[in-house]
């Protein structure tokens, strides 16, 4: 059954038009009342992108109603995967001229723009994802309605990639919903549900699944005046007030990127400020895109991410989905990996021994669900998806028991041993440590082919990262099973084999010892934090250890660092009892869950090359062990799992260029974006 099909369940008949012009991607249907429903369906693909073909398509349709003028048009997709999932990526990588890109940014310019001079009423019936060129056609459209269920999203992440929205939403956007909120949107690169899109006045009308055709043809034939910004959101797009709103949203992406590594950014406020929204007025921006390195490397990254979603897709037919989930243990991580499982739509019972644990996850939990669920609806059905329990009675309804207590192989083992009796045959066992073996704490388990490793990142709810840990006694079955429960949680699965630290505590661990060596030699922690985010670290080694517990940092030196003493610095902190941000006191006091930071000197020549290289060596280590499978998945972990500087493509990845240019005069550690 089509689209239309499943729509065209009112009393009206509609017949398919011919443009005179041969379509793959799209089909026009016509009622007898002369309204028009232009279906997308992307010719052998399974989600809708808009590509050279796409676009000349749709250009030639426009045309031709242009002459054969419809009572409205109503544009949806065919695709159970969504709306329009942006432009087609494959595009952006093959550019190699300037020219290349001013061809593509003008093809679909040109034809949104004939879109928004339609003689006729138009609408984009939003379902499913809208993203990118998806919601640049949407916004060339005078009306616009959105399904409001899971899985829909509105926004423009082009800056993700290192690019801008370059078809005529730097110009619509604002006009729409004001100046300051539009630029928010296209900077951040962050979607929005359907009901936080309605709020902000990007779509018309946000309605249920049921009724979304009727509501389309109701809206495109009312006559109701196009959506503009009023007030003061209007006033932030003209003379002095846009100069203003430039200039703050300048000092924003100034202090998100202080050394200028990210030129979109940048780009999009100048394009919006200087050009009118129009990239084709401004060469030098194209230029500054193409000629750069970073978007390049962006687009790297967002092919690594793609790879690791694909390690959760569906590989079989069978419905063993994971749906009731039970968690052992209500600390910072336990509670909130609970918090994320219901917030995402999982049934959750969450234990501890502690009661006032269990109170304090709830509490965390009810700030995430304000912040994250769509409505106040969703972030109430939330919280009923999410049970104390105490006793642990949901451990023989849970598919899934995550283990999170504290890091001691004999407390897990006899944990395990009580959970024995009142499991399903059929559930996993996961345990949610950060360094301890597999092989170890699986012994005596009756199904030992049934237990695997989860490690989530703290914090939970931002970390977009799980190492999935395995190994050769770990049944496929269950590998799958959880690689697709990560996917549905909106996480990134990385399967990594069981080995000490996993893949990133593994990295980590040298990196950060060779930072506390620094201090040793009399840096001052600011010193060494300085020179890594410089170079592009959203933190320094230093706070870092300070963050993740000068204790947990001590043991996986102890693990990984076989026959070197470790710093000094650490040993005599953790001695004391200073064990970082969670006693209060680390490297650094912390004050309201921040670093205090006196001042930094300017770091020695080298630094950062000094601490990546053995967060480098021991990234190598790891892929020839085995430890994850090759070295873009080594370096997909770091950046997803550590935060390592995107526009760098990876540490490994980064290694590789620099050895190109190692005998190039002025040699630095990262390749650098024009600005």
């Amino acid at each position: 059954m089509t689209a239309f099909e499943d729509r065209a369940r009112g009393p009206l008949a509609a017949t398919a038009v011919d443009i005179g012009h041969a379509l793959r991607n799209w089909r026009a249907e016509q009622e007898s009342d002369g309204l028009l429903w232009l279906t997308f369906d992307r010719a052998e693909h399974t989600v809708n992108a808009l590509s050279a073909e796409v676009l000349d398509e749709l250009d030639h349709i426009l045309a031709y109603f242009e002459r054969h003028v419809p009572t409205g048009m109503i544009i949806q997709s065919a695709k159970r995967t969504g709306f329009i999932v942006g432009a087609d990526i494959d595009a952006f990588a093959a550019l190699t001229t300037v020219q290349d890109a001013r061809v593509l940014i003008a093809s679909g310019w040109d034809t949104f723009d004939r879109l928004a001079r339609a003689p006729y009423p138009t609408l984009a019936l939003i379902r499913g994802h809208c993203l990118g060129g998806g919601l640049e056609l949407a916004l060339a459209c005078r009306y616009r309605i959105v399904v409001d269920e899971p899985g829909t999203t509105l926004g423009l992440p082009e800056v993700m990639l290192g690019i801008f929205p370059a078809w005529g939403s730097m110009a619509r956007l604002p006009a729409l919903i004001g100046a300051p909120q539009a630029l928010d949107l296209m900077l951040s690169g962050r979607t929005l549900t359907p009901a936080r899109a309605s709020r902000a006045g990007i779509v018309d009308l946000r309605v249920p699944a049921r009724v979304m055709h009727a509501s389309a043809r109701g809206l495109v034939s009312s006559k109701r005046r196009p959506a503009r910004a009023r007030g003061w959101r209007a006033l932030t797009n003209l003379p002095p007030f846009k100069k203003l709103v430039a200039v703050q949203a300048r000092k924003s992406v100034d202090k998100r990127d202080p050394y200028h590594h990210y030129d979109a950014p940048r780009a999009i406020i100048e394009c919006w400020s200087e050009h009118g929204g129009n990239p084709l007025r401004a060469p030098p921006l194209i230029e500054s895109i193409v000629n750069g390195d970073t978007a390049r490397e962006l687009l790297r990254v967002f092919r690594l991410r793609e790879r690791l979603k694909g390690q959760g897709r569906q590989s079989s037919e069978s419905d063993d989905g994971i749906r009731q989930v039970h968690v052992i243990g209500a600390g910072v991580m336990g509670g909130d990996i609970a918090a994320w499982c219901a917030l995402k739509g999982l049934r959750v019972t969450l234990q501890d021994t502690d009661p006032a644990r269990i109170g304090a996850a709830l509490a965390r939990a009810t700030k995430l669900f304000a912040r994250r669920a769509g409505s106040p609806l969703e972030a109430r059905n939330a919280f009923d998806r999410l049970t104390p329990d105490a006793r642990g009675d949901g451990v023989p309804r849970a598919d899934l028991i995550i283990e999170a207590i504290v890091e001691r192989v004999d407390a897990k083992q006899a944990l395990y041993a009580s959970l024995a009796p009142r499991m399903r045959p059929t559930a996993i066992l996961a345990t949610n440590t950060s360094s301890l073996s597999l092989a170890t704490l699986r012994e005596g388990l009756a199904q030992p082919a049934r237990f695997i490793g989860i490690h989530f990142f703290n914090p939970v709810a931002r970390m977009p990262l799980v190492e999935v840990v395995s190994d050769a006694q770990t049944d496929p079955q269950v590998l799958r099973q959880t690689n697709q429960l990560i996917a549905a949680l909106d996480k990134l699965p990385l399967p990594v084999s069981d080995s000490p630290g996993f893949l990133v505590n593994a990295v980590l661990a040298p990196y950060m010892l060779e930072a506390m060596r620094c201090l040793d030699e009399g840096m001052t922690p600011e010193t060494v934090d300085a020179a890594m985010v410089a170079f592009g670290m959203p933190l320094g080694p230093i706070e870092l250890a300070d963050r993740v517990g000068l204790d947990v940092a001590l043991a996986a030196g102890e693990q990984l660092s076989v026959g070197q003493a470790a710093p000094g610095a650490l040993t005599r902190l953790t001695t004391a009892g200073h064990l970082g941000a969670k006693t209060g006191r680390g490297f650094y006091v912390w004050r309201n869950d921040k670093p205090v930071k006196v001042g930094a000197a300017t770091p020695p020549p080298r630094l950062a090359d000094r601490l990546l290289a053995p967060l480098t060596r021991q990234a190598q280590a790891c892929v020839a062990a085995g430890v994850v499978s090759d070295p873009d998945m080594a370096d997909a972990g770091l950046i997803f799992g550590a935060g390592f500087a995107p526009f760098t493509g990876g540490p490994l990845h980064l290694h590789q260029h620099n050895q190109h240019r190692a005998d190039k005069p002025g040699h630095v550690v990262a390749p650098t974006s024009s600005t």
